[in-house]
């Protein structure tokens, strides 16, 4: 086999707008034809193929559709520097990060800032565990409140760092007979309306795991909001929640 196409099938890419894309192949056994998508934070093309497709499928695929591609880099958020000044989204406002040297080295809410202290470096890393201890918070505040109208036992709780999906419900949990809902931490980020949403509607997963219209029918008794409007958030914004954290 030739060189450069030895090389073009071990590691796959599409050239857009300047750049090199990696293309990140998965196959699936129920996929019936070739599926793209482009990373939330624009690092990768994901191609799903069936499982008989081949890398050669893929690439041609996100060759054909290089416009497609440069059009939703466009619509990427440039990423937001975290530091002393820097705004940072939480449940649907924007607070100012103030360091201080002296402060605490943990995260402290102060009206419409977080003030935080310890070595600069480490900012960031610390202000998502912050972030992340808030949203397990929340989400579980949720997850109690919605289980409670429908009688359910409380499933497992997990936060995930998902590039894709908001939410998801399991069925099981090694051998044991347990549901467990996982939640992207970034929620938190997003107005408290558009998190609940997305608890409310793996809640409706734990009693029909499907989309069925007796799923959508619980969804709508069990969900306190307006759903367009949260699902439009979340299709319009979502994206902008990943500017921030990698």
């Amino acid at each position: 086999m030739i060189d450069w196409l030895r090389k073009e099938i071990r590691e796959p890419s599409v050239e857009v707008a300047g750049r090199t894309l990696p293309i990140a192949i998965r196959r699936h056994a129920r996929a019936r034809r070739l599926t793209m998508r482009l990373a939330p934070d624009g690092s990768e093309l994901r191609v799903t193929l069936p499982r008989w497709g081949r890398t050669l499928d893929a690439i041609a695929f996100a060759e054909a559709r290089r416009e497609w591609i440069a059009g939703q880099l466009a619509k990427m958020v440039e990423a937001r520097p975290i530091g002393d000044g820097a705004s940072v989204p939480y449940r649907g406002e924007d607070l100012t990060v103030r360091w201080d040297a002296g402060a605490l080295r943990k995260v402290v809410r102060e009206g419409d800032g977080l003030t935080i202290g310890g070595p600069q470096e480490s900012l960031p890393t610390r202000l998502q565990r912050w972030l992340e201890g808030e949203a397990l918070r929340l989400a579980a505040e949720d997850l109690a409140d919605y289980c409670a109208r429908i009688h359910h036992p409380l499933p497992d709780l997990r936060l995930t760092r998902a590039q894709r999906r908001w939410g998801s419900c399991s069925g099981h949990v090694g051998e044991a007979e347990v549901r467990r809902i996982r939640l992207n931490w970034r929620l938190v980020m997003a107005p408290d309306h558009v998190r609940r949403s997305v608890v409310a509607h793996e809640v409706a997963h734990l009693v029909h795991f499907d989309h069925s219209p007796a799923f959508h029918d619980l969804l709508a008794r069990l969900y306190e909001g307006n759903l367009e409007a949260a699902d439009d958030w979340l299709k319009q914004q979502g994206r902008s929640l990943y500017a921030m954290f990698g």
